[in-house]
């Protein structure tokens, strides 16, 4: 070793020693430092007092490293700091706290070691070698020692979530199947209140994608959704696999929804995800039933060839009740529209113009307006369509608007193949055929 180096070493042991007589009141000084700049830090005195184990024993530790001229290969995380990473995992405080809190306490600590340098060496050269030791090694002994710790943080986060799920999971399996919960003891498993309105939801990514990035990008939409929603909390997210999820939102006791809102932040938050929801619900049996109607919308989701991002269940009630049964509602919708259930572009421009028609109480002029067209066009379009069916658009206005309804949501699936010429048999239904103007049903 250099003569400058040894003397370094030698003048860096002296500043040590020195400020390891004081070693309490810099661990205080230290701990109080970190908890006046990292607010995550702060919480009861179990947490607290770890800290303070913490630094002091990181303190001690790297004083004696200094002092003594130990090897850094043999330098270990302490005991306390290994514990305080767990407990902060465990606490959800972000990993970032952490590190920060190695960062701030490091250069609190060089500047007790500093100062007591300026006060026992006046030799300029000598001080500058010291202080160049004292930085190389607390530098690359916080190095380690962050390292240490990040990864006994992260091991224990995976741990705990993993514990945590695997208990919200059947806890909210418990629920759905009827299991008659008490609310307070299920609010503690789930970290979610049962007493209040909630919204449920169905998350899921259609695109296969990589380790857990589906769940995490999931997860995140429902956070951006209940802020975007001022819900009254944190919501309830429980994984179902790699890219599916339930979610609940917490409304406390606000009883609607701004679902213009919740389509707006899922189409702005992210660009593939699905979404469907319940309506509003109350206490165990709301959460049972927006659940379900959840549940209800996606299949009207996936049956769907109209590939809507965000499906609600108020919105498409009938609709997603009629998913649970495809045969029998392409049979119902084809015996109220005849041919004007065919898949095609023609067969398409009268089913819209028909369903505004209806649902601007059967006036031309509101229609032509809506659709920018000639009223004459759309009186044409109307005639046209009633030929098709077979039937007056005033028969049975409410089966013939809800079949329209069906044909927008569901599209294909349940609409009769372009050229097609015989209905299949679940199809002729149990009302029986209409004739229409070509014979066919």
């Amino acid at each position: 070793m250099p003569v400058g180096d040894a003397e370094a070493t030698e003048r860096l042991a002296v500043v040590a020693s020195a400020v390891g007589a004081n070693a309490p009141e810099v661990s205080r000084d230290v701990w109080e430092h970190l908890l006046a700049e990292i607010p995550q830090l702060r919480g009861d005195e179990a947490i607290l007092g770890l800290l303070r184990a913490s630094v002091s024993e990181n303190v001690v530790t790297l004083l004696h490293i200094f002092e003594h001229d130990i090897f850094l290969e043999d330098a270990e995380a302490p005991v306390a700091a290994v514990e305080y990473a767990r407990r902060l995992a465990q606490r959800n405080i972000p990993i970032s706290a952490l590190v920060r809190a190695y960062r701030i306490g490091h250069l609190r600590f060089l500047q007790w070691c500093l100062d007591e340098l300026h006060r026992r060496c006046a030799d300029e050269n000598v001080s500058a070698r010291t202080t160049r030791r004292m930085l190389a090694v607390s530098f690359d002994y916080i190095d380690r020692v962050t390292e240490q710790v990040i990864e006994v943080y992260q091991l224990e986060r995976d741990r705990w979530l993993l514990g945590q799920t695997a208990a919200r999971t059947g806890r909210v399996r418990e629920i759905l199947d009827g299991d008659p919960a008490v609310p307070d003891r299920t609010d503690s498993v789930l970290g979610y209140r049962l007493r209040q309105h909630h919204v449920g939801l169905v998350l899921w990514l259609p695109e296969r994608c990589h380790g857990g990035a589906a769940l995490a990008r999931l997860d995140r939409l429902t956070g951006k959704i209940a802020a975007e929603l001022n819900c009254a909390g944190e919501p309830l997210f429980v994984a179902r696999d790699e890219a599916l999820a339930w979610a609940w939102l917490p409304f406390g006791t606000r009883g609607e929804i701004a679902w213009p809102a919740l389509a707006d932040t899922v189409e702005g938050g992210d660009p593939t995800a699905r979404v469907c929801a319940g309506e509003v619900g109350s206490g165990i049996d709301g959460f049972r039933r927006t659940h379900r109607q959840a549940l209800r919308a996606q299949e009207l989701a996936l049956a769907a060839a109209t590939g809507l991002r965000v499906t609600a269940y108020p919105e498409f009630a009938p609709i997603a009740l009629m998913c649970q049964d495809i045969d029998s509602t392409r049979a119902w919708v084809w015996n109220v529209l005849g041919d004007l259930a065919t898949d095609d572009e023609h067969s398409a421009r009268l089913r819209e113009t028909l369903q505004i028609f209806l649902a601007t109480g059967g006036s031309y002029t509101a229609t032509a307006g809506h659709q920018i067209l000639h009223k004459n066009t759309v009186q044409y379009r109307i005639r046209k369509a009633e030929e098709t069916m077979g039937h007056s658009v005033h028969e049975r206005p409410t089966e013939l608007g809800m079949a329209l309804l069906a044909c927008r949501c569901l599209g294909s699936p349940i609409l009769r193949p372009a050229g097609g010429d015989v209905a299949p048999t679940q199809a002729r239904g149990d009302q029986g055929k209409r004739t229409g103007p070509t014979g066919r049903a």
